[in-house]
């Protein structure tokens, strides 16, 4: 398997997120999670270095995400994969079950990222706790 280069905005965009205190996902094109950032080391279970790139299928549903009063949210309707879809920013309020079987009440934001007007290479998302604290 060749490894496929990483567009510049992407790498960029894993340069900002990994100097901010805010948790951020940093996605690629086809919604691969690329990187995330040690703040939001505490929503994905582990650090970065130990689970390396994984799939929009496992990211997405790994948390069961719900909205805010409980019924399960169709994972194609997360404000990530709105990003990613429809090229455009989404931002949401849900309740996901982290790796330790607690929940947490989140805020998400996620926009997408372009190299140029045309050339759409992935898509951010920052989240924090709905109390107003970073995730």
């Amino acid at each position: 398997m060749v490894a496929q280069q990483k567009s510049l905005v992407l790498i960029l965009a894993r340069e900002l997120a990994s100097n901010i205190a805010t948790p951020m996902f940093v996605l690629d094109r086809e919604g691969t999670l690329v990187y995330y950032n040690e703040p939001a080391e505490a929503v994905a279970g582990q650090p970065y270095s130990s689970v390396g790139e994984i799939s929009a299928t496992e990211w997405g549903e790994s948390y069961s995400p719900r909205a805010a009063d409980g019924p399960p949210v169709d994972p194609l309707s997360l404000p990530p994969r709105l990003a990613l879809l429809k090229r455009r920013a989404a931002h949401g309020k849900l309740r996901i079950t982290l790796h330790d079987g607690s929940e947490r009440e989140i805020e998400i934001t996620a926009f997408p990222l372009f190299a140029h007007h045309d050339e759409f290479v992935g898509a951010v998302a920052i989240f924090w706790d709905s109390n107003g604290k970073a995730a």
